[in-house]
């Protein structure tokens, strides 16, 4: 029976051996995955920096902190209120993009380095939208982005962060001003129709005056040619009926009985209340006369002939 007592303890002796023998290698080895980094602290005092890998520590003297993402990480801070320049409130969401550069500095230089960051960026946020007015604050989001960014990366430096990128996701004014700002813009929207209403009718105004005035210019132009034309088919055929008459060697007789069949044309206007007889006329009755007269001579010769003639 003691044989059998003294089995057992040894039986447990040789368990409780193999539980702290697991329990010291389980302490003693750590594998580090990639993108993490351990500190280590040998009797509470930093020892080193643990990179990805297998490592071995010393069981009850080494203590390993918690891993620390040495990715990039963004980090999301809700709406801040914000006053600017003008006195308005206005509340700014702000994105911001980190990565721990130094894990020594990020667990021994600050207690809660994502708190800090959130803490910095709204504070310097708050100084650099002071100093600018509602519009100013709208349409200058590169530039408080790259202002938030120079201090940021400055501050967190000595903690061991480097701060990348800062965005800003929304600038949301009060709602009166977001009102006002519709209104505005709306406003806005119609005066540039307006305006480009009118300077459609200006241009088209424009065009149609070019138009009618070239019309003009080539209805001008083209009476006028019509015009010439006219002139020289007039011209050419007084030439030719002035040549055939020379041609036929007229008498004055002829000449004047065709200025007599002519006055009655030119009376028979409805404008010619008055017209003047030139003293051609004179000799061209004159002329008829002669011819009438000779006529009537020979006519009464005739006739005298005649009567003689018969029985």
């Amino acid at each position: 029976m003691p044989g059998g007592a003294g089995a057992v303890v040894w039986l447990f002796v040789v368990i409780v051996l193999l539980i702290f023998v697991v329990i010291v290698l389980v302490r003693s080895v750590r594998i580090i995955p990639q993108a993490r980094a351990g500190v280590v602290e040998r009797l509470g005092k930093y020892q080193r920096t643990l990179n990805p890998g297998l490592t071995v520590l010393i069981p009850f003297v080494d203590r390993l902190l918690p891993l620390l993402d040495l990715r990039e990480q963004v980090v999301s801070f809700p709406p801040q209120p914000v006053i600017t320049e003008d006195n308005l409130v206005v509340s700014i969401d702000t994105v911001v993009y980190f990565q721990v550069t130094d894990p020594r500095a990020a667990t021994y230089e600050i207690a809660n380095y994502i708190q800090a960051v959130e803490q910095l960026t709204t504070t310097t946020l708050r100084n650099v939208v002071g100093g600018l007015n509602l519009e100013e604050a709208l349409t200058s989001r590169d530039q408080i982005n790259g202002q938030l960014r120079g201090v940021l990366d400055e501050a967190t430096g000595r903690w061991g962060i480097r701060v990348s990128r800062v965005e800003l996701k929304a600038i949301d004014p009060p709602l009166s001003i977001q009102d006002s700002m519709e209104k505005q813009m709306r406003a806005e929207r119609d005066r540039r129709a307006a305006i480009l209403t009118a300077e459609g009718t200006k241009q088209s105004a424009i065009l149609t005056a070019e138009g009618e005035r070239q019309s003009s210019i080539l209805k001008a132009e083209g009476d006028a040619k019509a015009a010439i034309l006219r002139a020289d088919g007039e011209s050419q055929a007084i030439q030719k009926v002035f040549d055939a008459i020379h041609k036929g060697n007229p008498t004055q007789k002829l000449l004047a009985y065709q200025y007599l069949q002519t006055l009655p044309k030119i009376a028979s206007g409805s404008s010619n209340k008055l017209w003047i007889i030139p003293s051609e006329v004179g000799e061209a009755l004159k002329g008829i006369g002669n011819v009438l007269g000779t006529a009537v001579a020979d006519t009464d010769d005739a006739a005298d002939v005649t009567r003689d003639a018969l029985p």
